[in-house]
């Protein structure tokens, strides 16, 4: 069993026993998707919402909800995972310092933006741990699909 991490704006998948790894979710969202029958997990951290103002640019995929989750689906697949089995868990979205406006809760939008791209891609969300003012360390365990979330306000969550 080896511990993959992934970064801000990255995306890893793997076969069970490997342990997803992502730190300090603020605004950012995690989406940990997975097929248990074929043993295909995914991890995302994505930063924001919405990568179509960026058309045109040289932009990491895997910084945008609507662009990293599609991205990851599709190497889940060729990996062997059915997207008819596929279900999610996500953690993050956090209000991270005070927002003027709902504009600016870029949090808020991360998760819209995740469940958006997750519904459209016909992925169900069978747990989660949004939003509210603290940070969160995901660890995730594609062999079940068990979601540990860390946090130094809340302790430690299981999904």
């Amino acid at each position: 069993m080896s511990n993959i991490t992934i970064g801000i704006s990255d995306w890893k998948v793997c076969r069970p026993p490997d342990v997803l790894i992502t730190y300090a979710l603020g605004s950012c969202v995690g989406s940990c998707i997975f097929d248990s029958k074929a043993g295909v997990a995914g991890l995302s951290h994505i930063m924001l919402p919405d990568s179509s103002s960026l058309s045109g640019r040289d932009v990491n995929r895997m910084k945008f909800a609507d662009t990293a989750i599609p991205d990851m689906v599709a190497e889940m697949v060729k990996m062997g995972a059915d997207p008819r089995r596929l279900q999610a868990k996500i953690a993050g979205g956090a209000l991270m310092f005070a927002a003027r406006s709902e504009q600016f809760n870029i949090g808020e939008r991360n998760v819209a933006a995740v469940k958006q791209a997750l519904a459209k891609l016909k992925i169900p969300i069978i747990a989660s741990d949004t939003g509210l003012n603290y940070g969160r360390t995901v660890y995730f365990y594609g062999a079940d699909g068990k979601v540990v979330i860390k946090s130094t306000v809340k302790g430690v969550n299981v999904l």
